[in-house]
């Protein structure tokens, strides 16, 4: 079910409805029919199959949090101790058989085909997995290190499938989720929730709809003419993707944390305007937040982080994102992507303050630079034709970018307006194609995203046309077909 679609803002309401008329009465009631509407959306948009693979997981979890953290017996003269029930060598076999099932079940469902070069394939994955897996191994480390574990009247099925987060994240950490289900505005959201729930979802429905699924017409015409195009139509194309990107999984993330909210449920910031950055380091402490948070704690940690030398650090670091490329995807351009991204932090710890010496601009122009080189395997069918794009970039020829380069962009929109000046219906297209790409641009460099914005949100009359004119907009823009691209991962 997407987001972007009428079922979803009906799916949304109802469940609203219901949920906070039944918590007015009890909340456990109430959070028993939030969890089985986060059921039926995930049913809609993953099938009967694919919730038995996610419930078989998450009955692993529960059992392997329930065997780590049971307290020791209290001795018959009392006194007893509060440490665990079991030795060490026990519970660390426990997270390693737990991890391993989570892990397993990935990589069969989602890298046998990669690993045995195409002769083993299932055909399919359950909706969401990658995510699901990274939140399960999350909380069982939690469990396992004693930092946080689920206590009575904590659900896992709601932690493992509210539906907000269940298809893209953002990667729900145990304690950012579970201690909210028993605060008071939890299914009891205030004046201020709602206001900032409406700004999230109109300013993510247009982020995604009108930013993202426009911008996208630009890229895939790219990527199908790829030897057709010129050196500035290849950059168009470029940074077309980065921008898209952006705006799909941000949207994504602000229609989700919108979601939220109706429920009384904050979920974490994911994005913190990541194209600002000034390295690549920065970039990804405000670029996917949550899974930087998971592979930093549940990865780059336990392999001893920086604690073990300088060469060990750099190793680790290419480790991470490695597995972080492999995460997004089975395929040669991914693991490249996260090469590359890992190969440019080890480069900037070793160029040490020398590149802190640099202007702010030259820092912020090769950040942006490279990060606008690394989408191009992201986004990749194959190797060849990311460097066949790169080739196209870096050649002599400067020839404008031809006019079907920019065909599909706000199809409706230039149709009215051809109406209206058929005079200048030639230069309806290409004005809005760059009139967007302008845009685009200068709303991923503003300061504070929408996300951030939330909480400091306050309708006033004109916020509110402009945002019923930003979600009327989307709304008459759907077209029932396109995804989110994080949807795929």
């Amino acid at each position: 079910m997407n987001f972007q679609s009428f079922g979803f803002l009906a799916f949304l309401a109802l469940t609203t409805a219901v949920c906070l008329a039944a918590g007015r009465r009890s909340r456990p009631l109430a959070a028993t029919c939030l969890t089985l509407a986060c059921l039926v959306f995930y049913i809609a948009g993953g099938g009967w199959a694919a919730l038995l693979v996610l419930t078989a997981g998450l009955a692993v979890s529960a059992a392997a949090v329930g065997y780590l953290t049971a307290p020791a017996p209290v001795p018959a003269g009392g006194g007893g101790s509060s440490e665990y029930g079991k030795s060490p060598i026990q519970r660390r076999r426990c997270l390693i058989l737990a991890a391993a099932w989570h892990v397993g079940v990935l990589a069969v469902f989602k890298y046998a085909g990669f690993f045995t070069g195409g002769a083993v394939s299932l055909g399919w994955s359950p909706l969401g997995l990658s995510f699901f897996t990274f939140q399960q191994l999350w909380l069982l480390k939690e469990a396992y290190t004693g930092s946080f574990y689920p206590g009575p009247g904590d659900s896992l099925p709601l932690y493992a499938f509210f539906f907000p987060t269940v298809v893209s994240g953002p990667i729900l950490r145990p304690q950012a989720f579970f201690p909210q289900l028993h605060e008071e505005r939890f299914l009891h959201p205030g004046g201020r929730d709602f206001a900032a729930a409406a700004y999230a979802i109109a300013a993510g429905m247009a982020k995604k709809v009108l930013l993202a699924d426009n911008l996208g017409a630009v890229v895939d015409s790219g990527w199908e003419h790829l030897r057709q195009l010129s050196a500035p139509a290849a950059w168009l194309v470029i940074l077309g993707y980065t921008l898209q990107l952006y705006f799909d999984f941000s949207g994504y993330c602000d229609i989700a944390a919108g979601a939220a909210r109706l429920l009384g449920l904050r979920l974490p910031l994911n994005f913190d305007s990541p194209y600002r950055s000034l390295s690549v380091g920065e970039f990804w402490k405000r670029w996917h937040i949550t899974l930087t948070s998971f592979l930093r704690e549940c990865l780059y940690f336990p392999l001893g982080g920086s604690r073990r030398g300088t060469a060990r650090a750099y190793c680790n670091i290419l480790i991470v994102f490695l597995i972080s490329g492999l995460w997004h995807g089975a395929g040669w351009p991914f693991l490249i992507w996260g090469g590359l991204h890992g190969l440019a932090q080890v480069a900037e710890r070793a160029w040490g303050a020398g590149r802190e010496k640099l202007p702010g601009l030259l820092r912020w122009a090769l950040t942006f630079a490279f990060v606008n080189g690394a989408w191009v395997f992201f986004r990749a069918p194959g190797v060849s034709q990311a460097l066949t794009l790169l080739r196209c970039a870096v050649t002599a020829d400067f020839r404008p970018p031809a006019d079907w380069l920019t065909k599909g962009v706000f199809t409706k929109e230039a149709e009215a307006l051809g109406m209206l000046l058929p005079a200048a219906r030639p230069w309806i297209g290409p004005a809005l194609a760059y009139g967007l790409l302008a845009a685009a641009l200068l709303a991923a460099l503003w300061p504070h995203n929408a996300q951030r914005r939330m909480d400091d949100f306050r309708p006033t009359p004109w916020r509110a046309a402009v945002l019923a004119l930003l979600l009327a907009w989307s709304i008459l823009s759907f077209t029932g077909v396109t995804t989110f691209i994080y949807s795929n991962f």
